[in-house]
């Protein structure tokens, strides 16, 4: 372990971490978000199945997951491409990579990428949400769950020597299931083991993040390097987001890009604006820098 401290370890190999240079923290570049497809509504199937022109692309945005073709990222790998490189002419330096385990994660295609383009990539070990998880995986025991995790990071994930740098995202759901429970538990230990971050994709519930912090700390997870994604569409009320800030996790607004009119996974959730997304960590921010958090 004495190796990896104070390291960040990519899908190339270990840097310190003033290598890494501009990071967006919650990214996918290669998946399958199949398990999240939602039917269109009665009448749009016809477009659902041929979105791919102009005068559908009204359509596809309030509606990206209606289309199979639209959640199979890793058909897109040439384009993700010229978008790393596109990133990097911009001052991005390294992605971190958020597909785990049941979302189709693919390492080879991860580290080809960052050869041809330069762009660091941090994969990420564990597991998705419960509509993912395997017969196998739920019968596995926390031990065996904590075992898989750590190994993907120290030794190589998916039959390849090629190192995870972060655990998750660990999806859950809402109410959070007894596989997710045995994963998140499962993090918690694999965290303690290997001190390294935690990501987190909560249920779309304002309660879950919060119960989710709850089961990492009573598995012996270190909250101060957990990091609790989609809040930009899970908790709302400042006072209750600023509440939540003071157990401790990174909070991140990362669904930039993701504008609709109606979230199909919860149809209370008013999904905001990328311009209200920057206001609110604008302000929140600042808040929480006063208050000394």
């Amino acid at each position: 372990m004495s190796e990896l401290t104070g390291k960040v370890q990519t899908v190339l190999g270990l840097l310190d971490p003033d290598q890494l240079g501009r990071t967006m923290t919650h990214e996918h570049l290669t998946m399958s978000f199949e398990c999240c497809y939602f039917p269109p509504a009665p009448g749009d199937e016809g477009v659902a199945g041929n979105p791919f022109q102009m005068q559908h692309m009204h359509w596809l945005r309030q509606n990206p997951y209606s289309c199979h073709e639209n959640l199979l990222l890793q058909q897109e790998t040439s384009a993700v491409r010229d978008e790393l490189l596109a990133y990097r002419k911009a001052g991005g330096g390294a992605i971190v990579e958020n597909t785990t385990t049941g979302i189709e994660r693919d390492l080879p295609t991860l580290r080809q990428l960052a050869k041809d383009t330069g762009v660091h990539v941090i994969a990420g070990a564990g597991y998705y949400v419960d509509c993912t998880h395997t017969e196998a995986t739920k019968k596995m025991s926390v031990e065996k769950l904590t075992d898989i995790i750590v190994s993907e990071v120290l030794h190589g994930a998916d039959g390849t020597d090629i190192r995870c740098g972060v655990i998750g995202e660990i999806g859950t759901g809402w109410p959070i299931t007894e596989s997710e429970k045995k994963v998140l538990r499962a993090t918690a230990q694999a965290q303690a083991q290997l001190g390294c971050p935690v990501i987190i994709h909560p249920g779309r519930d304002p309660a879950a993040p919060a119960e989710v912090v709850r089961i990492l700390q009573e598995a012996g997870g270190d909250i101060s390097k957990t990091v609790m994604s989609h809040l930009d569409r899970t908790i709302f009320d400042t006072n209750e987001l600023l509440e939540f800030a003071k157990l401790g996790s990174y909070l991140e607004y990362d669904l930039f890009g993701t504008e609709m009119l109606t979230y199909p996974y919860n149809l209370e959730v008013d999904m905001p604006s990328d311009s209200q997304r920057v206001q609110v960590v604008s302000d929140e921010g600042l808040i929480l820098h006063e208050e000394g958090r």
